[in-house]
């Protein structure tokens, strides 16, 4: 890559996608190629969702599956049947589309493309993981932020800041007790379990001692919410503290928060990520179900709290 390209930094950031795009497609070529197999890269989203389907399907059906155009996908349905792999026929219910379903030849391939694409998976995930371990739901973040805020509407619209998720540093603790201490002794009736005393007193301490971090959101240059992420034992961790200032709670930065915590517990090669919570909740248990949590029986290594009504956790 030149290095006017590195000096562009975030400005060549498509232009550098694009090329990533390309150069991975090309490779995979090469990889069908050295095996022998009669096959593209960008013909695989489409193939695959003909190998799945149970009927034949129409173009459009197949555009949504697999959020490509329209146009996109006919082309790839051309060159596909062009390679007798498809087969293509006039839809009785509409004219105006065609039904396209794997030909014979098209279902054979496959016994041959599923070995490959178990080491093309493999290797794949080796190189992206170079970037980082969360790659795949970090490329999901980015693909959902583009899809729901479009960059044209932040270039047009300057002022729509977004929510940013920063590591704890010392500078940050005033803002842990102001927004933690009205919260938790709230919560508490103004008893808190021993636990939260001392996390309110010395968040810092409380979180780190054991290999646990604490992140912040941040919301035009204010701290608006925060999440613990403890450490249960060297393969799970527990998300704790989650809270955000009632003033901001329809930003989604409890989304965010939480997905940084899964980010770093990927990066810190943990299995599972456990969490704790009252039935009065029922807004945040869409959102952990959303994510993927499921209802579990709290492990050993966890100290559950009194007021604890519903143990969740993801495998990571």
């Amino acid at each position: 890559m030149s290095s006017t390209i590195k000096k562009l930094g975030y400005l060549a950031g498509v232009t550098r996608f694009r090329r990533i795009s390309e150069k991975l497609y090309v490779d995979g070529d090469k990889i069908y190629r050295e095996a022998g197999i009669n096959f593209k890269a960008s013909w695989f989203p489409v193939y695959y969702v003909l190998a799945l389907a149970e009927s034949p399907v129409t173009v459009m059906q197949l555009a949504e599956q697999i959020d490509f155009s329209h146009i996109t996908v006919k082309n790839v349905i051309r060159e596909l049947e062009k390679a007798e792999y498809v087969s293509v026929i006039p839809n009785p219910a509409d004219k105006r589309s065609k039904l396209v379903s794997l030909s014979t030849k098209g279902q054979k391939l496959i016994y041959r493309l599923k070995p490959l694409w178990i080491l093309y998976s493999t290797a794949l995930k080796n190189t992206f993981q170079t970037g980082h371990p969360d790659f795949m739901n970090i490329l999901n973040r980015i693909d959902h932020q583009i899809e729901t805020n479009p960059i044209n509407k932040i270039v047009t619209q300057p002022d729509s800041e977004s929510v940013i998720i920063v590591d704890y540093k010392p500078g940050l603790n005033k803002h842990f007790h102001e927004l933690a201490g009205p919260w938790l002794t709230g919560e508490a009736n103004g008893k808190l379990e021993e636990e939260d005393g001392i996390t309110l007193e010395n968040p810092d301490e409380a979180h780190f001692k054991e290999g646990g971090f604490l992140f912040y959101a941040r919301y035009k240059d204010q701290i608006v919410g925060f999440v613990a992420l403890k450490r249960l034992d060297d393969d799970t961790f527990e998300l704790a503290k989650l809270y955000i200032h009632p003033n901001y709670r329809n930003h989604g930065i409890d989304t965010k928060l939480i997905e940084r915590c899964i980010s770093r517990c990927i990066e810190n090669e943990a299995g599972e990520l456990w969490l704790q919570t009252t039935m009065s909740m029922p807004e945040a248990h869409t959102l952990y179900y959303k994510l993927g949590f499921e209802d579990r029986q709290a492990p050993e290594q966890m100290l559950v709290l009194e007021q604890t009504e519903k143990v969740m956790c993801l495998d990571l």
